[in-house]
């Protein structure tokens, strides 16, 4: 059979799955790309052809600006816990001890929850008038008064960045934890031979075993992080003061509750935008972690 037909072959294999995509993919980003150089509403009429209007506007606007620093925080600060409680969490239960597989599948429920039952349960947790945690922090003395932990500007993010973190650090662990049984044991019982301690065996021994996975584990909560929207939208609606508005919540806002589909399109790319030049961070720090382990 001739090379030829092999590869036309080939391609008459994957052509259902490539009209799929163009179909679901492929169209509708080229219809965001025309949009966005448009004035068009959501509902009406076409929209007159702006040019680079609708992108000046939305990246020289003080809301997008604000938004964008939300953003920046929540996934720093969100991401930066859930790394350190999903490596802390995953060397507890690389250790011997009665119950660790029960504690490890407990562990994967948060996770495993899906994000809209998740932030459901931290709203009820938070209400400011019977929430589980004005309880607690009122019967062992820290509040005097029951607070709305998301109805003030100063609490709302952090509240939020805490069910995030609940809900997703279990991923780093179990990453953390399949990257931490991959180090030879014979290496950790000679450090130990040798008289290393547990901060010194962690770094020198451990930690460039844990070096890709952990990589890997945080490009791809930044990358998720940055676009978050279910959680927030669930809890606060970007709400109060928009101290918890995100970029994402931003383009919702901007597309259907404004109904400005040209700006809410360029607004959508530019988030793509951003979001890819993480992912090209990504490949690189991958491809430089990886060739500095071989």
């Amino acid at each position: 059979m001739s090379g030829s037909w092999m590869t036309t072959r080939a391609w008459l294999l994957m052509l259902p799955l490539l009209v799929v995509m163009v179909s679901v993919i492929g169209w509708p980003l080229v219809d965001t790309v025309r949009l966005s150089f448009t004035d068009a509403k959501l509902v009406g009429t076409e929209g007159n052809f702006v040019g680079l209007d609708n992108y000046a506007k939305m990246l020289s606007g003080s809301n997008f600006q604000r938004t964008l620093v939300t953003t920046t925080w929540f996934a720093v600060i969100s991401v930066a816990a859930e790394m350190v409680l999903g490596v802390l969490a995953a060397l507890l239960l690389n250790q011997q001890f009665r119950g660790r597989t029960l504690l490890r599948a407990l562990m994967i429920l948060p996770w495993a929850l899906p994000t809209v039952v998740n932030a459901t349960l931290w709203r009820l947790i938070y209400n400011p008038e019977y929430g589980a945690l004005n309880a607690a922090l009122t019967q062992i003395g820290l509040l005097d008064a029951y607070r709305s932990w998301l109805g003030e500007p100063n609490t709302a993010l952090a509240a939020l960045i805490v069910a995030d973190c609940w809900k997703n650090f279990p991923l780093v662990a179990l990453i953390a934890l399949a990257a931490l049984q991959a180090v030879p044991r014979d290496i950790t019982a000679a450090s130990m031979v040798d008289g290393a301690g547990p901060i010194a065996r962690f770094r020198f021994v451990i930690l460039p075993y844990l070096v890709g996975p952990l990589l890997v584990a945080l490009v791809l909560r930044t990358i998720e992080a940055f676009k978050v929207f279910d959680i927030i939208w669930v809890m606060t609606r970007g709400g109060p003061a928009n101290s918890t508005r995100t970029l994402s919540i931003l383009v919702y806002q901007e597309a259907f509750s404004f109904q400005r589909a040209g700006s809410g399109a360029s607004l959508a790319l530019i988030v793509t935008l951003l979001v890819t030049v993480l992912a090209v961070a990504y490949a690189a720090l991958v491809r430089k972690a990886a060739g500095s382990t071989s």
